[in-house]
Parts: structure tokens; sequence; C-alpha cells
């Protein structure tokens, strides 16, 4: 049975995609129904069709911002794939530290916070490692979903969030109850002031970021066209300073998509370099 018609459906994703360059592909009604469906009673539609029409013309801001924060896919857990992290404090601190007085890192689609979170807590504990040293780090997150910068700004994590990735030592050494039950925590201060979060449409400019040493922009690249790919990646190469480095999903690749990096194998894992002009 049709939720609603293939026509509007097309107009819908045409929107997305428009909106935040999300591409969702034939077949997705289903999707569409169950990520907007709450906003029906919320805003008083008669229908979906109704919202969704809606929606298309642009009118109401609120709702336009609400729809794209529904439809935005909001998956993540701690220290995901591992090895990324590892390669901070095997490879990347240390190297960095040699030439940067500063180090500038980038979190692309934050969602709630954990991919963020995850490269401060592996700063504190390269710092432990390293007697005397000091990375002077500055964590940004940015996300288009403003629920999701609320999270991140909150830093308040459920169990169920918490069992995601995070180990036991981890959640004591970086997080403190919020109630007695220790069913919620929330990062320690010292984790939370190596960080900061802001809204941004990875279509839109990212002039107003500044530049950065490591740009981590994971599992985002996925949902989006070719074309749209390839304009990011090339955004991410101008954000980046002299001999930064992009490190993209495991199932990930530019393979056609930009030449302005060169790939490293560092087993596990692949990151790219930004190339010398």
């Amino acid at each position: 049975m049709r939720i609603f018609s293939d026509d509007l459906y097309k107009k819908f994703a045409g929107f997305l995609e428009k909106q935040c360059g999300i591409v969702l592909g034939e077949n997705k009604q289903y999707l569409v129904k169950s990520r907007l469906t709450p906003l029906i009673a919320q805003f008083d539609f008669p229908s979906l069709s109704d919202l969704i029409e809606k929606v298309i013309t642009g009118q109401n801001l609120q709702l336009r911002n609400l729809v794209v924060d529904a439809m935005t896919t909001n998956e993540t857990l701690w220290f995901r794939d591992i090895y990324p992290f590892e390669l901070l404090t095997s490879k990347l601190f240390p190297e960095l530290i040699k030439t940067k007085r500063n180090i500038k890192v980038w979190s692309a689609a934050s969602s709630s916070g954990q991919e963020a979170y995850s490269i401060a807590m592996s700063a504190i504990e390269f710092e432990k490692s390293k007697p005397m040293t000091n990375l002077n780090i500055k964590i940004t997150g940015t996300d288009i979903s403003d629920s999701m910068l609320n999270q991140c700004n909150l830093g308040q994590y459920d169990s169920l969030a918490l069992s995601r990735g995070l180990s036991d030592t981890r959640k004591r050494q970086f997080f403190i109850p919020v109630d007695g039950l220790g069913s919620k925590l929330q990062v320690k201060p010292e984790v939370k002031k190596l960080t900061s979060f802001k809204r941004l449409n990875l279509l839109d400019s990212y002039a107003s970021l500044g530049k950065f040493d490591l740009i981590f922009c994971r599992n985002v690249l996925i949902y989006f066209s070719n074309e749209v790919k390839s304009q990011i990646l090339n955004q991410f190469a101008n954000a980046l300073n002299p001999d930064g480095y992009l490190i993209l999903g495991a199932s990930e690749s530019l393979n056609g998509l930009t030449d302005r990096f060169e790939m490293v194998r560092c087993n596990p894992g692949i990151i790219y370099k930004l190339k010398s002009k």
C-alpha cells in the first residue's frame, strides 16, 4: 500500500537533497513515514502528505528544520572502529606536536557528540602517557541537527548510549554520575573544555570555522551523491592546514572524487593527507 504518491515522494527527495545533500533513493517511503509521523500530530496536519506539501513550500522554517533533523541519520558510538583513535595516539599526535603549538580537530557531522568526546579522551590519555607533553588541542564538532547539538553541549548519556563502545575504565575516568543511580553519566569538565559544537550544513561554506590539522568525517559521505561528495571533499581540503589529515569511514574512499589528497596506509586503516601545493 502506498504511503503517499510517487510524485510527492520524488519532490520530497529533491527537497531533502537540496537542503542537506542526503540522497534518499527509490522506495524509501517507509523511512520517510517512520521519521516524520511524530511531526504530524505536533503541527496538527491531517496527513503525512499535507506535512510534506507544506515543508516543500518552505514557508515554515521551524518545520523545515525539524524535518531535516528527523531525516538525518544519527547513528554513532564511542571510539567507533577503534583504529582511528589508536592512530591519534600512535602517529598523528606525535607527528603534529613536532611542528604545531596548537592542534585543531574537526568532527564533521558529529551527531550526539561521541566522536568529538572520544577524540578529547584520546588526547587526555596521550598527554598522561607522555609526561611534560601539552597538546593544546581544540576539537570542534558540527552537525545540521539542533537536537543533536543540544545533546552534544549537554554531554549527558544514558546507560544504552554509554554501553556502545565505552569501556568501564573510561566511564570511571572521564564521566561523573548525573544522579545517584549512575544510570546517566556526564562527561567531566576536563573532557568538555576541549570541545565546542556548532551548527553547520556540509553543503554550506566552512570559512567561519577556520583551519584544521585533522578532519574526521566518517560514515557520512555514503549518504551523498558523487557530485556532493566531491564538493565536500574539496572544501575539506581548503579547510586543512598544510600536511593536514582527513579521516573517513572504513567503507569510504576518494576514488574519482578529488585529487587533493594522498592515501596513507596505516595497518590497520587508511587515512588521507593533504597534498602539498
